[in-house]
């Protein structure tokens, strides 16, 4: 079995000339994971929170707004916060508790730029069992080895709890927390939301699975190779473009840079 690598991928991430293209860049992105998610049917009321890192100020998160239909984030919507939580610009609300976690996880993860929790269906079904997924679908072994299971804290309510949210989840590039759901993480905002995409999906094949008989799991050699090229950076960036291909032409408002 092969796997592609960097130098097989049709198109690479983008660089950029000035900080100001990058931010812009990572914030568009961030409304576009926003509008994805909703159009699968993750948003859920005031739940779910996507967060970036400023690419100027690594101490610095955007977020969408707590209240806002996440279909109609737009750019200037969003909120900036440090990593103590507090707003510095921005006149919207934001989560308290997603701020918490997220803020918790970029303090101790320094290589992570993106985090995406969301209250989706399947991957909350599959939080109540206490289990990480096992590598029983080719999907399924893109996390084999790479996720955290978090049973303590159920809730975070101060940045106590919230830092053993961090410490828990590790250096793992996705977690459950046990009757929550998911949290993933990426280099990228893409990177991030397709790996949420991918492990919803892999939720519910997990449940209908199991509720048909008892899968068959995946060698752990082989779902370790596929974990390790199909699971790179790179390809979780590359999946996303065909989502955020399609909703770019048709969400011209995309691209209204912020003030």
């Amino acid at each position: 079995m092969t796997t592609p690598s960097s130098s097989f991928l049709i198109r690479q991430p983008p660089t950029f000339d000035t900080v100001a293209e990058e931010r812009n860049h990572r914030l568009t992105h961030l409304v576009g994971a926003c509008r994805i998610f909703a159009q699968m049917g993750f948003a859920e009321g005031l739940l779910g929170h996507l967060t970036v890192r400023d690419p100027e100020h690594e101490d610095r998160l955007w977020v969408n707004p707590m209240g806002m239909s996440m279909r109609r984030v737009r750019v200037e919507d969003l909120v900036e916060v440090d990593h103590e939580g507090r707003v510095v610009s921005g006149d919207r609300p934001v989560n308290p508790v997603g701020v918490l976690l997220h803020t918790a996880v970029h303090r101790a993860r320094p290589d992570v730029v993106a985090v995406c929790h969301a209250h989706s269906l399947y991957g909350s079904a599959w939080s109540s069992l206490g289990r990480v997924l096992d590598p029983i679908t080719q999907d399924a072994c893109l996390f084999f080895e790479r996720q955290a299971l978090i049973t303590e804290p159920r809730v975070a309510l101060d940045a106590e709890a919230a830092d053993r949210f961090a410490e828990a989840f590790g250096q793992n590039l996705v977690a459950f927390q046990a009757g929550h759901g998911i949290f993933t993480t990426g280099h990228t905002i893409d990177e991030a939301a397709w790996w949420f995409i991918a492990m919803e999906k892999c939720c519910h094949a997990a449940l209908l699975a199991e509720a048909a008989g008892s899968p068959q799991l995946w060698p752990a050699p082989a779902a370790r190779a596929l974990a390790a090229g199909l699971g790179s950076p790179g390809f979780g960036w590359l999946s996303f473009q065909a989502l955020w291909d399609e909703l770019s032409a048709t969400d011209l408002d995309l691209f209204q840079q912020r003030a």
